[in-house]
Parts: C-alpha cells; sequence; structure tokens
C-alpha cells in the first residue's frame, strides 16, 4: 500500500506536536481551583478596632457552609456568627461578634472551588496589638489525609474503567469486529463497566466527607449525603450512574445480538446504529467530567467544555484501544486470532486519537498555565512536563508497533498461500506437516527444497492409502461407541488448537508486536496516574496569582506600617440591574497634611466600571471631625482623581465612598484606615 507520509516522519511528526503543543501554552486567563487573592483584614495587619466582619476574595466563585470561614479569638473560640455572606461577586464575609477585645485573631476558611475541589488556608491580623493566640487550625486539611487519598484512588479508578469501556468498545467496533465474540474481550469491556460503576459510586459516597471534614465516619452521614446531591458535582455523579445504564444496554446489545448476527446488510446496519449510540454514551459520561471540573468554569466554558469531552474521547480511544488489543493478542483463541488487517486499523484510529489528544491538549494548557515560567516554577507545570515526556514516549513505540505489524501483515500473506496449498490434502497429519515444516526450514538451495517436497509428497500418498484402509473400522468403532468417538473429536480439535496456537506463538513478529504493546500499556498506566495527580493539582496560573496576591498583600502592609500609600478596596451593590462592583482608593503618601488620591471603579470581572459620579469623604469620629467631602475629577472610564487632599491629623479615619450607578441607583460603603 502506497503511503504519502512515511512512518519515520510520523512519528517525528507526533513526537513535535506532543511537545510543541504544550509549550504553546502561552500567557492568558485561566481558572480552576479557587485561590485567595484579598481579604479584609489583610493578612498580619494591626487595625485600632474590631472589625464588623472579615471578607476573603478569591479566584473565582466558590460554595461555602457554615464553617467555611471560621475566625478565632487568641484563645482559640469561634468570634463569628455562621455562614457567610456572598457580598459581591467573588468576594465572601462572615459577619463577628461585638466588643471584641485586643489581641491576634486566626481566620480559617475551607470552600469548595467552582471545579469541584477543596481548598483551604488561613492568617492571621491583630486588633489593637498583637498578641500570643492558641488557636489551631491543624484541620484545615481540605482533600487530605485517608479520605483525601481515597477520593483519588476512585477517581484513577473511574478514569481507568472510562477508558476500558469506551476504548475496549471502540476497537472490536472499529477495528475488529469477530473480537465481540472473544470471551477475553468482553471481560475486559465488562470489567470497565464495572470499574466506573463501583467507583462512580465510591466518589458520591466520600464527597461529603472530602469537601469538609475529612473525616472516615462521615462518609455514611446521610445528611452530608444529602447536600451533596444539591452540588453540581453530586449532579454530575448521579447523570453518570444514569448513563451507565444506558452503556450496559450497550454491552448486552454488542456481545449478545451483534456478536449473533451473520454478515450482511442487517449486520452493517446494527453496526451503524451500535456506533452513533456508542458514541452518544460515551461523549454524555464525558461530559459528567467536563461539566464538573475545570473545563465547567473560567475563561471559555462553552469551548473549553466539549473540547475537555473531545480529549476524554481521545484518550480513551487511544489507550482503552491499546488495552483491548493487549488483551486480543494475548488471550484471543487460536481459531480467532487478531489478524494484521485489525491491527492496521488501530493503528490509524490511534493517530488520529493522538492527533486530536495533542491539539485539545494545546487548548488546555493554554487555559491552565499562565506563564513561560509556570513551567519550572509551578508544581502543575512540572507534573505537565512529566505528562509532556511520558506521552513522547508512548509515541515512541507506538512507532515500534507499526513497524511489527507491517511485518506481521507480510508474514500474515505469505503463510495464508502456504495454508491455502497444505491444506487441500485431507489426509495430511500433524507430524507430517511438523516434519515438512523442518525440512522447509533446513534447506538451504532450491534444488534441496524441490527434493524434500517431492519425499513429503510420497509420504502424503502413503498416509493416503492407510487412512482408506482404516476409514472402516474406524466408522464401525464410532457406531458401536458414540461417547468414545465425541471424546476423540474433542482430543483431535484440542490437539488442531493447540498447534495452531504453537504456530501463532512461534511467529517473531506477532512476539515482537506483543512486547511493544505490552510496553505501550505500561507506560499507559503511568501516564493515566500522572494525568489523575493532574486534575487534583492546582493549575500553574492560579498559583502563581495566589502568590502575587499574597506578595501584595504582605508589600500593603509594610507600606501601611511606615506610613507609606494607602490603598483601600471596598465592594459594592447599588441594588439595580448592573449594580455591582469594586471601588478602590488610592491615598499617597497617606500623611498628615496634602495627599493626592485616585478613585478605581470595577465591575467584578475587573474591567473599569463607567458610572455617573463618585463622592468621597473623610470621618474621624474620635476627634468629631468631619465628614470632609472630596469631589474627585472623572479622569477617564473607572477612574477619578483629586489633589490636594486636606488631612489635619492622624488618626483611624473613616473613608466613606458613595457611588451611584443610575439616576436613581447609588449606595455609599465604607472602610476604617490609619492615616497619618
Amino acid at each position: 500500500m502506497t503511503r504519502t507520509i512515511t512512518p519515520r516522519l510520523r512519528t517525528l511528526v507526533l513526537l513535535f506536536l506532543a511537545v510543541t503543543g504544550a509549550l504553546l501554552a502561552g500567557a492568558g486567563p485561566a481558572s480552576a481551583h479557587a485561590a485567595l487573592t484579598g481579604s479584609d483584614p489583610a493578612q498580619g495587619v494591626v487595625v485600632p478596632k474590631a472589625p464588623d466582619q472579615v471578607s476573603l476574595t478569591f479566584s473565582e466563585n466558590v460554595s461555602t457552609n457554615d464553617d467555611s470561614i471560621r475566625v478565632l479569638d487568641p484563645q482559640g473560640k469561634r468570634v463569628d456568627l455562621g455562614k457567610p455572606n456572598n457580598l459581591t461577586g467573588t468576594s465572601y464575609g462572615v459577619q463577628l461578634k461585638s466588643g471584641l477585645g485586643k489581641g491576634t485573631y486566626t481566620v480559617a476558611w475551607q470552600v469548595v472551588s467552582a471545579d469541584s475541589h477543596p481548598v483551604a488556608g488561613a492568617y492571621t491580623f491583630s486588633v489593637g496589638a498583637p498578641s500570643a493566640t492558641v488557636a489551631s487550625v491543624g484541620d484545615q486539611n481540605a482533600g487530605g489525609g485517608a479520605v483525601g487519598w481515597l477520593y483519588g484512588f476512585g477517581r484513577y479508578m473511574s478514569y481507568a474503567g472510562y477508558i476500558v469501556l469506551v476504548g475496549g468498545a471502540a476497537f472490536v467496533l472499529a477495528c475488529w469486529q469477530r473480537g465481540a465474540g472473544v470471551q477475553a474481550l468482553q471481560r475486559l469491556v465488562v470489567g470497565g463497566w464495572l470499574t466506573l460503576t463501583a467507583a462512580t459510586l465510591w466518589l458520591l459516597l466520600l464527597r461529603g466527607s472530602y469537601t469538609t471534614s475529612g473525616s472516615l465516619g462521615d462518609i455514611v452521614d446521610l445528611d452530608l449525603l444529602g447536600q451533596v446531591l444539591q452540588t453540581k458535582t453530586g449532579a454530575a455523579l448521579v447523570s453518570r450512574l444514569l448513563l451507565l445504564a444506558a452503556a450496559a444496554l450497550f454491552i448486552a446489545v454488542l456481545f449478545g445480538t451483534y456478536d449473533k448476527r451473520e454478515e450482511g446488510a442487517d449486520k452493517r446496519d446494527l453496526t451503524f446504529g451500535l456506533a452513533i449510540g456508542g458514541t452518544v454514551v460515551a461523549a454524555g459520561l464525558a461530559a459528567s467530567w467536563a461539566m464538573a471540573e475545570h473545563a465547567s468554569t473560567g475563561l471559555q466554558p462553552g469551548i473549553a467544555m466539549p473540547v475537555d469531552v473531545l480529549h476524554l474521547l481521545a484518550v480513551a480511544t487511544w489507550l482503552g484501544g491499546l488495552a483491548a488489543l493487549l488483551v486480543a493478542l494475548y488471550r484471543a483463541p487460536a481459531h480467532i486470532p487478531v489478524d494484521s488487517t485489525a491491527v492496521r486499523r488501530f493503528s490509524r484510529v490511534a493517530f488520529g486519537s493522538v492527533v486530536a489528544l495533542v491539539a485539545t491538549g494545546v487548548y488546555q494548557s493554554w487555559r491552565q498555565l499562565g506563564s513561560w515560567s509556570a513551567f519550572t516554577d509551578t508544581g502543575y507545570g512540572q507534573l505537565l512536563l512529566v505528562k509532556i515526556a511520558l506521552v513522547a514516549l508512548l509515541v515512541g513505540i507506538a512507532s515500534v508497533s507499526r513497524r511489527w505489524t507491517g511485518r506481521l501483515a507480510t508474514t500474515t500473506v505469505s503463510r495464508a498461500d502456504e495454508d491455502d496449498a497444505t491444506t487441500t490434502d485431507p489426509a495430511r497429519t500433524e507430524s507430517e506437516a511438523d516434519a515438512e515444516a523442518e525440512a522447509d526450514a533446513s534447506v538451504e538451495t532450491e534444488q534441496e527444497k524441490e527434493t524434500v517436497k517431492a519425499s513429503a509428497a510420497t509420504k502424503r500418498a502413503t498416509g493416503t492409502a492407510d487412512a482408506a484402509v482404516g476409514t472402516g473400522a474406524s466408522a464401525r468403532d464410532e457406531a458401536a461407541d458414540p461417547d468414545r468417538a465425541a471424546q476423540l473429536a474433542r482430543q483431535q480439535a484440542a490437539k488442531d488448537t493447540a498447534r495452531q496456537k504453537r504456530v501463532r506463538d512461534a511467529d517473531p513478529n506477532r512476539f515482537g508486536l506483543r512486547r511493544s504493546v505490552l510496553a505501550e500499556a505500561g507506560v499507559a498506566v503511568v501516564l493515566l496516574a500522572v494525568t489523575t495527580v493532574l486534575t487534583q493539582t492546582e493549575p500553574g496560573r492560579t498559583e502563581q496569582d495566589a502568590k502575587a496576591a499574597a506578595a501584595s498583600s504582605s508589600s500593603s502592609s509594610a507600606s501601611s506600617s511606615s506610613g507609606g500609600a494607602l490603598t483601600l478596596d471596598m465592594s459594592f451593590d447599588t441594588g439595580g440591574t448592573d449594580g455591582k462592583g469594586v471601588v478602590r482608593v488610592d491615598l499617597d503618601p497617606a500623611v498628615v497634611g496634602l495627599n493626592e488620591m485616585h478613585v478605581y471603579v470595577q465591575r467584578p470581572n475587573g474591567r473599569a466600571f463607567d458610572i455617573p459620579e463618585v463622592k468621597v469623604a473623610f470621618t474621624l469620629a474620635a476627634k468629631k471631625i468631619g465628614p470632609l467631602p472630596v469631589a474627585p475629577d472623572h479622569v477617564t472610564t473607572g477612574h477619578w482623581a483629586a489633589n490636594g487632599v486636606q488631612i489635619p491629623m492622624a488618626g483611624d479615619w473613616q473613608v466613606s465612598v458613595t457611588v451611584r450607578t443610575s439616576d436613581i441607583d447609588q449606595v455609599t460603603v465604607s472602610k476604617n484606615a490609619q492615616i497619618g
């Protein structure tokens, strides 16, 4: 067969795409694993009096419960009033008890990010002056411990079950339809279905404990299970179970009616129907991951979710088909051996799957990595490099398998011609076939071959005469003892099967293909483990954003304590249809005397908010000064500024900002700050 692309060139192209694909992940917004990007009070600050509430701002929307944000006093007692409220966008606040004393307070938080993963953390701030604290947040072990390990194992098994189920069925339908009658393949696909079903139920039970306490005892808590069923992840797991019921029907038809159907138009129609139905079920199962995890949140979710579904389908078709091919090579019966045609078909299917895998992987990497440095500076990037190396290794081994496939095809054609020549003689026995095979292997010249073949023909003629003489006696014995005849028939069939298996297994090309496919399967197992860990790892961009936010908070605290520029962020909601946002007040140098003030108004997504009016007022309640109004000038969209803002004395000033988003919708928000 003529090829426009040589196997070596095709392998080089795949390697180039696999490595370059992820390296093309440039800087761009992504979202997964919520990260804390801001807090009020900020980490490490000392405020003059206790705040009314503590607010936290995350990189994405999160799910909360009564214990999501806990504030502990220096004695370790809770001083918050319960479940947090969504202040605006991605900011969440919890009210504090009144009359709090001086000292260091601890804020511990544990929430579930929009991509279904629990995240947790803690920090401290002080009222009046820092103090010793006995507050402990050691139980903030989100997604960790024994429950975290069990949940991760369940995720691995669910991926493995899906890959084997989808890939095994695709191998039978697209590459080797005779395999529908092979019990080893049937067990493989059914095993994939059972594994995915059991893993899904297991994850459903573990989910409540995984996202809250992390306690093994909470696995059987029915109240937690009820809460899980009301979440996006719980709904996805339930829908996966419903789709698995449809998958069971598909398996029953594939290995039942389809296997028994004779070749013809009816079977072709059934093949088409199974292919369409199987693709729909497989895509639906893949969507149960895409709609509840990374792809469902962040940049371009409408594109990211279909891409994620295609990515999972490509992985399953490649790696699951590889597992089916391995089982066929090792466990297929001698009378239904997997032929070179099926192997070649799978090779083409696998090539297309790898191309789809690389293309979708490029897009996913672009969403998850925020910069080139994330490849080496974050755990996600390092794992991604390991995954790229494993994919490249897998493609390299696959190229070796393709060469063995080509040799196997040539050998199969030659052997078929020899079998046609030798099986026309019904008197040919196993010993004669073996003798002739050994003779053919030992001769060195064409003349010697002709001599040996003539001798073998003489032996066959003699054997034919002997067989004719014994036929009558054998027939009489069989008629007299039918059980004996059946036993002899079974023995002969077993001997024929054993001989066919010996001949098949002795083929060096088939043996080489077995070894290379086994090596591929071994690498695929490791690749799946790395991928499972990768899906539970905080993406590079989010990790770097969290580090930058922490550094900014530390810098702001240091600047505030040294009398430098002051920055206040306040969320607002005027109550209108488009009334939510964040207002930022920058006061420089935040000292007694003249200051320069800038006011920035942004939407929850960070874009500049063009509103009709902004007013600012300063009040020093302790000295009964104010409010001192300031009317900043509009500079550009979302930006106002004022020069010569006079602060008459140092103290704990209340900075109030009035934001008007329409003719009738306005609100005033305020925050205290030490100025001077």
